[in-house]
């Protein structure tokens, strides 16, 4: 099997400016999801893809490749991930090289390690799965969630709440978007993505923060120099 990891990493962000390659603990966001890549040993091709040729320096100096910029139409705020993926596996695809699964990798993510990616691709080959997916148990159950009208009433809410401790209620998991694993096929109209089959992976909470704001970043710096 020939595994891609691709490392999304679009220039600027509304959350926070620059937040890929703002520094952590003195290195550049993505630099950690570079070195959990290489470090977990299942890849043949790690790339970073990007708009940007200063991200783009910045990631051949962690030692991955960029062998090509992001397109235009790739590199909005609305573009979707996997129409990426499908764009950077199309243009590996014209220089004759095929890949069986991709693993997206995103540098918002990290607290992943690289047991982390090995144990998930262990995981996707023992259940012979099309698709995995990253997720974590919730801090808070739903059942302690709501929605509030104008008038902040309580009531329905109240009605609805269960009484039953913590300890008794089911587990509840949510994405974690720190690692996502899809089977590749190639047809004449180029490569496509199969998710027939998805399972999850269940990741510590500890090391499923995943960066949007300055309160994420600032969580996360503080969560890195804790567990180690």
């Amino acid at each position: 099997m020939k595994n891609i990891a691709i490392i999304p990493a679009r220039s600027g962000s509304k959350g926070l400016k620059d937040k890929n390659i703002k520094l952590m603990n003195g290195k550049p966001l993505l630099s950690y999801s570079i070195t959990a890549a290489k470090e977990s040993g299942v890849f043949d091709e790690i790339m970073v893809s990007t708009d940007s040729k200063k991200y783009a320096d910045i990631a051949v100096q962690y030692g991955v490749n960029v062998p090509f910029l992001r397109s235009a139409e790739n590199s909005s705020d609305t573009a979707g991930s996997w129409d990426m993926v499908l764009e950077v596996l199309n243009n590996y695809k014209e220089v004759g090289r095929n890949f069986d699964t991709v693993c997206l990798l995103q540098p918002t993510s990290p607290l992943r390690i690289a047991n982390d990616i090995s144990d998930a691709y262990k995981d996707f080959y023992e259940h012979d799965v099309d698709a995995l997916t990253s997720v974590c148990e919730v801090d808070h159950s739903p059942l302690w969630t709501m929605t509030l009208g104008d008038d902040r009433l309580l009531t329905e809410f109240r009605q609805k709440n269960t009484a039953a401790p913590r300890q008794k209620l089911d587990t509840y998991y949510r994405l974690n978007g720190a690692i996502f694993i899809r089977k590749v096929e190639y047809h004449s109209g180029g490569a496509s993505l199969k998710d027939d089959r998805e399972i999850a992976f269940i990741m510590d909470k500890r090391r499923s923060i995943d960066i949007d704001d300055a309160l994420d970043f600032a969580i996360g710096e503080y969560l890195m120099s804790a567990l180690v």
